[in-house]
This record gives structure tokens, sequence and C-alpha cells, in this order.
């Protein structure tokens, strides 16, 4: 993409609104326009970002046998009630009424819904294990949304639901969630560390939530940092066997909030030059809530015994529109944004130290061909400015690799690529920079972990 033909309405000064450092750096590098208190627009550039994060999503939900469907936004009231959960749900919930006077709302969440899909077409155990997923946009009325898309109002969620016979089933299915999790985040270049939650009336102890830690994270977390350092599971991995010890080896540390823990707690069950104490932005959470929806609902299958039971169900979120800012929150310095490759705007750019000049215009054209035929998700910035307003704009958008090209290199057949995240930079030939950027940029896209 040229730069001089695409849309970056990129800020010099710091956004008065913004509080933390994730929501001053979307708003100066043009990823979000805010319209009303909580409510964004996603420019080009953010847009291409969250697309990035949910393929990724996608891939892994995928991978571990979730289906994909979509659901609507706006839901009738009348499912809500059959849950008992449409008087108890609060002001967050945005009520509304259509021309007749029938009452809908705009969903904040999908549990009611996906149970309608599945009792209407599951009738037999024989179709289990069934595990459905959408990503759509969501409503909830903050009484004070903040941070930019770290808590607005509307966001993109990801909803996955399981469905089976029985709880031994079920914590099967909630497995391979957890599992999933710890390879989706990792793959966007973030160590997401799971985080025993509070299961509410319901009890038990399947309920994680996985963080990112970050200096401006919401919640206090203690950890064993042995967490932050152990191997993601591989793509290899079977789903459909035996992630028992996985799951065990990964919860046998210790990392939970403040919410869930005390420090004494945390002090007495880790040794010492293991501790962590943080803070963590949750990005994720999986919850497996038995039948509290199927049984009021009437979500029955026939088991093999000929009885009709209520399925057991486990719900499973990811915020994409929260991720993206939390992936900046652990990765940014003073000059901008510093994003991993696989969720980058853009893998690299190709800088153009003189536009204008007919040497250096079409060593940067032929190299532009040449980078985006071998694959790489190419900015071009041709547009006729001064060098630093160039350096500033790639440091700020963050792109992991500037390509530099200038009259001056080029007499010596020369050209220069930055490396955003350490601030190296190395000289090479002109005819070596495609190979080189290939070098750089591919094993990073972890697509393989």
């Amino acid at each position: 993409m040229r730069l001089s033909r695409y849309f970056l309405p990129v800020l010099r000064d710091v956004p008065k609104e913004a509080e933390i450092v994730s929501h001053r750096l979307m708003l100066r590098a043009g990823m979000i326009r805010q319209q009303a208190s909580g409510l964004y627009s996603w420019l080009p550039i953010g847009y291409k970002v969250l697309m990035k994060v949910q393929k990724i999503i996608e891939q892994e939900q995928n991978r571990a046998g979730a289906v994909q469907l979509l659901m609507p936004t706006i839901q009738s009231a009348d499912l809500w009630r059959e849950s008992g959960r449409y008087e108890a749900y609060g002001k967050e919930m945005l009520r509304i009424e259509d021309r007749h006077e029938r009452e809908f709302l705009y969903g904040p969440t999908n549990e009611e819904m996906i149970t309608d899909i599945f009792r209407t077409y599951v009738k037999s155990y024989k179709d289990l294990p069934l595990n459905l997923y959408h990503i759509q946009w969501k409503f909830r009325d903050e009484v004070r949304p903040r941070f930019g898309t770290m808590r607005s109002r509307e966001f993109l969620m990801k909803d996955a639901y399981s469905f089976d016979l029985d709880e031994a089933a079920a914590v099967k299915a909630f497995q391979r969630m957890f599992v999933a999790y710890l390879r989706t985040f990792k793959r966007m270049g973030l160590v997401g560390v799971p985080m025993r939650a509070d299961t509410g009336p319901i009890g038990g102890n399947l309920s994680y939530e996985f963080h990112v830690l970050a200096d401006t994270g919401e919640s206090e977390v203690f950890l064993d940092k042995d967490l932050l350092d152990k191997p993601v599971p591989g793509a290899d991995t079977d789903f459909f066997g035996d992630l028992e010890p996985i799951f065990r080896d990964w919860t046998s540390l210790f990392a939970a909030t403040d919410e869930m823990t005390t420090e004494e707690a945390f002090r007495e069950a880790v040794p010492a030059d293991n501790q962590l104490k943080a803070r963590g932005i949750e990005v994720g959470h999986i919850f497996y809530f038995g039948t509290k929806y199927s049984e009021p609902m009437k979500a029955n299958v026939t088991g093999a015994d000929g009885k009709d039971t209520p399925v057991h169900m486990g719900s499973y979120g990811i915020g994409p529109t929260r991720v993206v800012p939390a992936i900046i929150e652990a990765s940014h310095d003073e000059n901008g944004i510093v994003w991993p490759v696989p969720v980058a705007p853009f893998e690299a750019v190709l800088i153009n130290l003189k536009a204008g000049d007919a040497d250096t215009d079409a060593a940067c054209d032929a190299l532009y061909e040449q980078l985006s035929g071998a694959g790489l998700d190419m900015l071009y910035d041709d547009r006729d400015q001064p060098a630093g307003s160039k350096f500033a704009t790639a440091d700020l958008v963050g792109i992991p690799y500037q390509l530099i090209v200038g009259p001056r290199g080029l007499k010596s057949g020369e050209v220069e690529i930055k490396h955003r995240k350490t601030g190296e930079r190395e000289t090479l030939p002109l005819s070596g920079a495609v190979e080189r950027l290939r070098s750089l940029i591919e094993p990073q896209r972890m697509t393989d972990i």
C-alpha cells in the first residue's frame, strides 16, 4: 500500500481525553476515532490490526474443533426471560422496542441465543460434543466507559459455547479451549497467563481468566514467574486426545488476581525467587457453567439410555477490541507502538528518503514490487515529506521493520534496515534487501508454534 494513497490521520499532540498509553497511541497513530462516549470508529490501520487479531483467533478456534457461525446483535427479550436474566441483568443492557412494541435488546452476550439454536436442531447425544462460536459486536451501557477500546460500550467479542452430555465430557471441552487460548495469545506475541477466576454461585473450579502483564493493568496479579517461560503446546497438538497433562502442568503453578488470593497466601505458596507481583489486563475468560441455561430453556438431548437430559455447557470469550490495546500496553516505547509481527498493521515500511528524485523513485518502486511479490505485507511511504516526519510516523505506528532508501546509499548500492523493537540498524546491499527482510519476518509470523 502506498502511503500517498492511504488514509492514515496521525496526530502530533497527545489527546487530552486519553488516560492510558494505549488510548493515547491508538488516537495518535490514526487507529481509532471516538464518535461518542464509549463508541469508536476503527480507522483503516486500526481495523487492519483488529482483523489480524481476529484471524488468529479464528484459526485457533477452528484448530480446536469449534465451528463458526454468526448471530445477530439484536436479541428477543423473550429468550432472556426464559433464562431468568432479562430483569436481573441491570442497566448495562440496552433495552429497545420495535415499531410493533415488541421488546428487544442489543446483545451484551449470547448464551440464550446459542442455547435456542442448539435446542432447535440437536436432539441426540450422537451429535455431541459440539462447540459453536461467533465473533460479533456487543453493547454494554457502562456507567463510565474509559481507556479507549479497553473498556468501551460497543466492543467486538469472540464467544464460543460448548455442549456436552455430562460434566466429564464438558471438562474435556474446557481443556480444549484452555489450550487453544494459550496458543492464541502466544501467536499474537503475548504471554496469556491463565489465572483462576471466581465461578460465582455456580461453584466449582473451572473458571480461568487470561491476563497479559502490563504496568497499566486493571488488576493486581500474583504469579510464579516460571509461567512466563513455559512452552506453549505446538501446532501438532491432538485437541481430541488427552489434554489433562497440559492443563495440570499449567495450572499447577500459582497465578491469581487480588480478587482470588491474598499477598500472604501468595508468599506462602511460591518460593521467594519465583514470586512475581505485577499488574494484569484480562483479555480472555473461559468458564464451565453446567446446566445453568440448558435446564430453564429445556435444551435436552436423548442419551444412550433413551432418557432426555439437559446438556452441560461452557462459554469461552476473547475481546479482540480489548486485545489490541492490551498488546500496545505490553509493547511500546517513548516513540510509539512496537507491534509484534503477527499483528502488525504492516510487517515492514519502505521509506523513500527523496520522493521526486528519479533514481530513488525507480529503486523504491522496483523494491516495493519485489517485496510485495515475496509475500511481505508492505507499506510504502512515497510521500513528499521530510525524512524526519517519515521516521516519526513509522515509529509511532509501530511497523516492525523500516527499509530506508536514499540517494546517498543508492550511489554505493546500499540500503538500510531499522529494527523498530531494538533500534538496531543494518546496512546491506540493495540486492539483498528482499531476502533479508523475509528472513527477519517469516520466522516471527508464528503460524506453526
